[in-house]
């Protein structure tokens, strides 16, 4: 086997990224302290075709170097915004029927392997705080949650895993002929 050079890949122009069709998802970053999970979160969501990332409570915004290192770019394709509070974009997207599912361990949370999504709805998904989580205000507001099965000895994934994890088990469940 023959690796593929970068130039034979055939990716979008950042021109092109905004112009294309976007996966049925959104993703929310409630008070994400590390700027290169929130760069990593970038990457994926770029690879993922992600509509639109909010940055909200402690959650730095681009540009940030730090950011940057591990977005590789990609804070200039995917559309964000920053929002103080959470909760109050949770509300708004809930407003016009988005599904909000916050991933969290929590009673009677759905594993993410049982989880399927409705191809006709829009999800956002909430990831939280690395240490904290997902504010608990927020989880209650939410439509549901989701979790990563986990079986070591470690109670969580970092976030740039969970996020790269999460986003492709949906997009791929999303995008099943």
């Amino acid at each position: 086997m023959r690796k593929i050079k970068n130039s034979e890949l055939n990716r979008l122009s950042v021109e092109g990224f905004k112009a294309v069709k976007k996966s049925p998802l959104i993703v929310i970053l409630d008070n994400v302290r590390s700027l290169n999970n929130v760069g990593s979160i970038f990457r994926s969501a770029d690879a993922f075709r992600i509509q639109h990332i909010y940055l909200c409570g402690i959650t730095a915004t681009p540009p940030h170097k730090d950011i940057q290192k591990t977005a590789l770019g990609s804070t200039e394709a995917v559309d964000w915004s920053y929002a103080k509070d959470t909760l109050a974009v949770v509300e708004k997207l809930q407003s016009v029927n988005v599904k909000v599912m916050a991933i969290e361990q929590a009673e009677n949370a759905t594993m993410l392997q049982d989880f399927y999504p409705n191809n006709q709805s829009i999800y956002a998904l909430v990831f939280g705080h690395e240490v904290k989580g997902v504010n608990q205000a927020v989880v209650n507001q939410c439509d549901g949650v989701i979790e990563i099965p986990q079986f070591g000895t470690k109670h969580s994934l970092n976030i740039a895993v969970s996020g790269g994890v999460v986003l492709w088990d949906l997009f791929s469940k999303m995008n099943q002929s």
